[in-house]
């Protein structure tokens, strides 16, 4: 009967393989998206900007295997790590799963379709621009409001 179930409906985060915890990730990208934080605050402010290590045509990042050796503050989400990401959009599978609720019907592991973050209109591709294009002094320019 368990074989049935779906793994993350049975499983807690800290349970799941290496490759079930991957399978999570719908691949939208939204996290590889630059932060800015008020220092008074402590507000965070997404922007359009993304890792320069980012494909914007496609929305995946280009060094994911060893992305914490190539951009040292890259995030990592581990099922320890988790609730530290406060920022993390609502629509996240890993911050979904921790907060009890279930999974969207449009996340691949429920639709079968990897381009159905794409198509719900959650997906970075074709919406940002490299931080490398931008001088950081122009970062406020560029702040979003479209991260559920």
């Amino acid at each position: 009967m368990s074989a049935q179930i779906p793994f993350w409906q049975r499983k807690r985060l800290d349970e799941m393989t290496p490759s079930e915890w991957e399978s999570l990730c719908d691949g939208c990208g939204q996290c590889c998206l630059q932060k800015l934080e008020d220092e008074e605050t402590g507000d965070v402010y997404h922007t359009d900007l993304v890792c320069r290590c980012m494909n914007i045509e496609n929305g995946q990042c280009t060094v994911y295997s060893h992305r914490s050796d190539v951009v040292p503050e890259c995030t990592v989400l581990t099922p320890d790590t988790i609730g530290e990401y406060a920022w993390l959009p609502h629509t996240c599978a890993y911050r979904t799963l921790a907060e009890g609720r279930p999974l969207a019907d449009w996340h691949p592991l429920r639709s079968g379709d990897p381009d159905s973050v794409r198509k719900a209109g959650l997906s970075i591709q074709g919406r940002v621009t490299s931080e490398s294009d931008v001088p950081e002094e122009e970062w406020e320019e560029h702040i979003i409001h479209w991260i559920i």
